[in-house]
């Protein structure tokens, strides 16, 4: 699953909210845009921003930037937005600062949004708040700071504000600037929910699925990824195609997964289209395509998706839809590998044990396989266990060779439990305790 935690920037509304105004254009106006008819709107907005109306800027700058009744025009935005915001009207500052956010309009601008966003949020507009939450969060024109981000999200929430109730959750959820504490983020979650806020329904589908601060149960964590994926929610939808692409409280049903994900990767969600493109590349569901699964680890591995750019590696390493290539199967497994992608630094390893587009390096196989192994991959373990028995690239020690194939068998690793056997051979039984107690050890180290 991917990790579930969701955070966004305020986004200008589809409706124009408004100050009571005596103006009867204005009124007119404000009815015109409501009931869609935008070209009414703007002839009775024009008028009054050129006098100066502030709100009718606002409106006039959302008809510019949504494209209602003239053609999108971003400039234009910023510009009326920019005369209600100087004017102090919350709802443009707030607008205002997500153009410089994103660039639209104008160059991206960090600065200058977090100057706007904290003008609106002075005035407590919640979602300005949430926005400079997620700027502190992030480091966006500021130094990271969790701390910082948790009190602009609680303003926010503490207005009821689903979108920041969500991102306290996570907070929680992750131990961002807090204790990590299960609980307060279900409780924030189940805040936003009342809401029909779908990443929050998301994120307690992935509570149940985790069993973090509930009992694990498959069923209610579907129930929850059902919600929200229902309301087009990509992350929800990838999480419901691996409930049953894994079969997990359903039956397994390889068909409903790759329509789940399907849905998500078309609206550019990375881990989605990087599980598609396994289904393509298994067969599973569909007819093998390596084609189209190299389509979609690209798409993916282009958002920087770790494990997109480990399998964008298999397909060149192999050749599968495209020509043998081994510098750039080592490319895309270093850049997954340094990102700490276990498959990627047993993969990295691999290519330096065969030697395959660098010189063959049992040294530096061995860095990569120790780094995979110390995550519990089982097949980097099994290698591992292999070079100390062989002594290949370290001295042999048959007690550490004993450790790291026992660990990869329990995991059913079928070679290493066929080297176990050759390498249990060779020991003493004071070795072998030894080896046993070396696993105890690695294994309570792991679960801290």
């Amino acid at each position: 699953m991917s990790r579930n935690s969701i955070h966004f920037f305020m986004m200008i509304g589809m409706s124009v909210m408004l100050a009571i105004s005596g103006c009867t254009d204005y009124f007119t106006g404000l009815l015109a845009y409501e009931s869609g008819d935008y070209e009414t709107a703007l002839k009775k907005f024009l008028p009054l921003a050129n006098q100066g109306h502030a709100q009718a800027q606002y409106n006039l700058g959302v008809l510019y930037d949504k494209g209602h009744g003239v053609a999108q025009d971003y400039k234009e935005a910023v510009h009326w937005y920019r005369q209600s915001a100087e004017q102090g009207v919350a709802q443009a500052q707030l607008s205002l600062g997500v153009k410089y956010r994103q660039g639209q309009g104008v160059p991206q601008d960090y600065a200058k949004a977090l100057k706007w966003y904290r003008l609106a949020a002075d005035q407590d507009h919640a979602s300005a708040q949430n926005n400079l939450g997620v700027m502190h969060e992030h480091g966006y024109g500021v130094r990271k700071n969790y701390a910082r981000a948790m009190e602009w999200y609680r303003l926010a929430a503490n207005q009821n504000h689903a979108l920041a109730q969500n991102n306290l959750g996570v907070m929680y959820q992750q131990g961002y600037g807090v204790r990590k504490n299960y609980r307060k983020a279900i409780k924030w979650f189940r805040l936003a929910i009342d809401q029909d806020h779908a990443p929050g329904q998301n994120n307690l589908g992935v509570m149940y699925q985790q069993g973090y601060g509930v009992r694990q149960n498959y069923g209610k964590a579907i129930e929850w990824f059902q919600l929200a994926a229902d309301q087009g929610h990509a992350p929800a939808q990838n999480n419901l195609g691996t409930m049953y692409q894994q079969g997990y409280r359903v039956q397994k049903n390889y068909g409903k997964a790759i329509e789940w994900f399907q849905l998500a990767a078309d609206q550019g969600h990375a881990p989605a289209q990087n599980n598609l493109g396994t289904m393509y590349q298994q067969g599973h569901g569909l007819p093998q395509n390596y084609a189209k699964a190299l389509k979609w680890y690209r798409l993916a591995a282009k958002k920087k998706h770790v494990p997109a750019q480990n399998n964008l590696g298999v397909m060149y390493k192999h050749g599968y839809a495209i020509p043998q290539d081994y510098q750039e199967a080592l490319k895309w497994f270093r850049l997954a590998a340094k990102q700490g992608h276990a498959p990627a630094q047993y993969n990295l390893g691999v290519m330096y044990e065969q030697g395959s587009g660098v010189t063959q390096d049992n040294a530096e196989a061995i860095n990569w396989f120790q780094l995979a192994a110390d995550q519990g991959h089982p097949p980097a373990q099994n290698n591992l266990g292999a070079k100390y028995y062989q002594g290949q690239g370290v001295p042999k020690d048959y007690t550490l060779a004993y450790m790291w194939a026992s660990l990869a068998a329990t995991q059913g690793d079928k070679k290493a439990a066929k080297g176990l056997h050759m390498i249990e051979r060779k020991m003493s039984s004071s070795q072998i305790t030894e080896a046993q107690q070396l696993i105890k050890k690695w294994k309570a180290e792991l679960k801290k």
